[in-house]
């Protein structure tokens, strides 16, 4: 089994070789946004499934990196004047305000349509599809929080942040053709855990709902429930065990 570091790398090096195939400046923004500084934490979740069910990193990477495109895809636009109206993103001026909104709206795209080339690389359309489930989830999440329609935070935030890491453990199992009950639980509590300690982190969303002390509990439950959900496993999830319990501490 390869360390989270080593899988990581995998990823980012995968992702250094892609290409919009469009003209430079285009080709530019585009991995202007990759290249942000993300963790990858997506990504690593897929190809780190992927292992614990039996398949190499390679088989599973583009199914991976489809899904960093996909969040990197989401983030571009979020940070546009007429969604969020962020102009930096990770200490950095933010896509839009860098580019231009115009090019940034183009780049989203073409990082989105990128992804489903990944996807369809594979024989089976399960992978694809898998996808294109979680991404319009997300993105129905997105439209609940500008409108502000959501019936509660819960129901916002599994479908925002929730269904991309879902989609991490979805994809890996569809590049297998495999079917484990246990694994969408875990997918559902991993989501739900970076949601929460992103908004410890960020002293929003849960922590404005709910109180500091509150929403560190629910994410020490949320830590524990996933690491339960990987016991049942018959599989070697020792990495997926770091992977949660270094979520739960995380402090960046």
């Amino acid at each position: 089994m390869r360390s989270v570091d080593e899988l990581r790398t995998l990823v980012e090096d995968a992702l250094a070789e892609l290409s919009t195939a469009g003209p430079a400046g285009l080709d530019e923004a585009c991995r202007y946004a990759l290249e942000g500084g993300g963790k990858r934490i997506r990504p690593v979740l897929c190809l780190a499934v992927g292992e614990a069910i039996g398949a190499e990193p390679e088989e599973v990477l583009p199914a991976a990196c489809a899904i960093e495109l996909v969040h990197s895809f989401s983030l571009v636009h979020d940070d546009l004047p007429a969604l969020d109206d962020d102009d930096t993103r990770r200490g950095r001026p933010s896509t839009w305000a860098q580019f231009g909104e115009s090019v940034a709206v183009l780049a989203g795209d073409a990082l989105l349509v990128e992804a489903f080339r990944l996807t369809l690389s594979y024989e089976t359309p399960a992978v694809a599809r898998a996808l294109a489930d979680a991404t319009l989830g997300m993105i129905g999440g997105q439209y609940l929080d500008v409108t502000g329609s959501a019936d509660d935070l819960e129901a916002l935030n599994r479908l925002k942040t929730g269904r991309l890491f879902e989609a991490s453990v979805a994809l890996a199992l569809a590049v297998r053709g495999s079917d484990a009950q246990t694994w969408p639980r875990f997918a559902q509590e991993v989501g739900g855990l970076f949601q929460l300690v992103d908004d410890l982190l960020d002293g929003d969303g849960h922590v404005l709902v709910h109180g500091v002390e509150e929403t560190r509990r629910r994410a020490d439950e949320a830590a524990e429930r996933a690491l339960a959900a990987l016991a049942e496993l018959d599989a070697d999830t020792s990495v997926l065990r770091g992977l949660v319990e270094g979520l739960a501490t995380r402090t960046a």
